[in-house]
């Protein structure tokens, strides 16, 4: 019991990120800061939580410069760019 209530005590947030999004979801490494929303907001909404929510499908060409900056902008390194699969 003590281990539990270790847990919930040091890790708050994660705890609650899985209470929000389940057990088939990895835990991020974001701390819903929101910059890559304000950086990329055709792509990237924020949720009840505060944590970014992607746009489904591969950016589009006219916003590849902009998720670069908000793949490298990010505070925690939570977000990455994949290049499309040719």
């Amino acid at each position: 019991m003590r281990f539990v209530a270790s847990l919930l005590a040091t890790f708050p947030t994660e705890v609650a990120l899985h209470q929000h999004q389940g057990c088939g979801r990895s835990l991020t490494r974001c701390d819903a800061h929101g910059l890559c929303a304000e950086l990329l907001p055709e792509l990237i909404e924020i949720d009840d939580w505060g944590y970014p929510v992607l746009a489904d499908g591969d950016v589009p060409r006219r916003l590849s410069e902009y998720a670069e900056h908000a793949v490298r902008a990010c505070p925690q390194l939570a977000l990455l760019a994949r290049s499309p699969k040719v």
